[in-house]
């Protein structure tokens, strides 16, 4: 038995060494390129990102994704938006109990006017409508924060959205668009980057203790890459970071199996790809979003659509495509989508009687940037690396990560094969050295 027991754990050993020596399934380095490197890299031709470790296998013998391809390399036109975008649109499970649900960016800035940073106003201190965000996208000399003309701490209706709840037969939120942005990038491969825009993000409760975190306005969104057509990878934000899956491995809806299944978490709307609660940016669970199977949202049925293409020198050009409804981007909305502040109030400051501060932070901290500061010309699915990232890396999960607590679904974490290994003394060891040890994490977080 003592034989056995050694040449078990002498396995496990050889597993951890293999995964981390070995081609992995597909990790992306961060998109740590700037226009003189790619020139070198032999732009626009575009460039192969290799993972910390290991080129991917699993991609082998498709072509290279291109930042900025030129319209020979593009299978797309100027305002396309593909029928198969919308046929593999992510769907969203908000939470049962949210209380701060999707709004409309049109209405929303209705209850603003703009400031720069110091507090100066600007278009004289007006209301603000959907228009004046081109007017405000040619300033740039600091940044501009959309202020609240009445106490957002007081929870209005604009800042709930009490009323925007979809429709429980076929999803579709009548009075909130999501936004829609295809980028081509090239050889094929095109990204889908779908936007959910909130009033309102509450933040999380650290230990009983909080929120800390809160901001007026919250743009989450997620991504589906196509090469020719077929969906690949589906990655969704949370908390500046976000997770990325195989699209074949996601959950898919029962009465619709091509679309992907998102899940957004209470009060913060970061997604995950299962249900139960989520441990995000500091060990042993301090911080956690909670997620099920609340409302279902289909953002494919009301949603403002736009193609960006990228160029190093001459920035970012948007163009109107045609979404639910068609020309409503141009009649409605204008071009709201080039304005670059920030989309709810400054930080508060310490003085202010709502503001609180605690060693895990500010109660109130400053409103999110828009669509186009998420990087959407990146090479990597994902957005940015995380704090911890300090490799840069993107690893695109084969298995969906289970939540964990009441609501959990299920655990497909190699922590749990060991609750059935036997005798007693090895299942302890196997136990110290992987869970307890942090080493199942790791293989977890490198190789999902």
């Amino acid at each position: 038995m003592m034989e056995v027991s050694v040449k078990l754990l002498i396995l496990v050993f050889s597993l951890v060494i293999n995964v981390l020596s070995s081609p992995i399934d597909f990790f992306w380095a961060g998109d740590a390129y700037n226009y003189t490197e790619l020139v070198s890299l032999g732009l626009p031709e575009g460039v192969h990102v290799d993972n910390a470790f290991k080129s991917s296998v699993r991609f082998k013998g498709l072509p290279p994704i291109i930042p900025y391809p030129l319209n020979t390399q593009k299978t797309l036109k100027t305002g396309e938006i593909p029928q198969y975008v919308i046929d593999y649109s992510p769907v969203v499970h908000l939470y049962s109990e949210e209380k701060y649900l999707p709004y409309d960016i049109k209405e929303y800035v209705k209850n603003f006017h703009a400031e720069f940073e110091d507090g100066t106003k600007l278009l004289n201190g007006k209301t603000l409508n959907i228009n004046d965000l081109s007017k405000l996208s040619n300033i740039f000399e600091n940044p501009i924060f959309l202020t609240s003309n009445s106490d957002f701490d007081n929870d209005p209706d604009w800042i709930t959205g009490v009323e925007n709840k979809p429709n429980i037969y076929n999803g579709k939120l009548e009075h909130s668009p999501a936004i829609l942005i295809v980028v081509d990038k090239g050889n094929g491969w095109v990204d889908a980057f779908w936007f959910y825009f909130y009033s309102f993000n509450l933040g999380p409760f650290v230990m009983g203790v909080g929120p800390f975190g809160n901001h007026v306005g919250d743009w989450e969104h997620s991504l589906v890459r196509f090469y020719n057509g077929k969906p690949y990878i589906v990655w969704m934000s949370a908390h500046g970071g976000g997770n990325a899956y195989f699209y074949d491995h996601m959950e898919k809806l029962e009465s619709d199996i091509n679309r992907p299944v998102l899940f957004s978490a209470r009060g913060t709307h970061a997604n995950y790809a299962s249900v139960g609660q989520h441990a995000h940016d500091l060990p042993y669970s301090i911080l956690s979003d909670f997620t099920d199977r609340g409302l279902l949202w289909d953002p494919s049925k009301n949603y403002l659509a736009y193609t960006a293409e990228f160029n190093p020198i001459k920035g970012i050009n948007v163009t109107y495509a045609n979404g639910s409804i068609p020309n409503r981007e141009r009649d409605e909305y204008g071009d709201w989508l080039n304005f670059r502040g920030y989309w709810g109030n400054k930080q508060l400051p310490g003085s202010d009687k709502r503001q609180v501060w605690s060693p895990f932070g500010w109660k109130y901290i400053n409103g999110p940037a828009g669509p186009l500061n998420k990087n959407l010309d990146r090479v990597s699915p994902c957005q940015r690396a995380k704090w911890w990232n300090f490799w840069g890396g993107c690893n695109v999960r084969v298995y969906v990560k289970m939540g964990n607590g009441i609501e959990s679904e299920g655990n497909n974490g190699c922590g749990n094969f060991f609750k059935k290994v036997k005798p007693f003394y090895l299942k302890k060891i196997l136990e110290l050295i992987t869970y307890g040890g942090g080493l199942c994490w790791i293989l977890d977080l490198i190789y999902g």
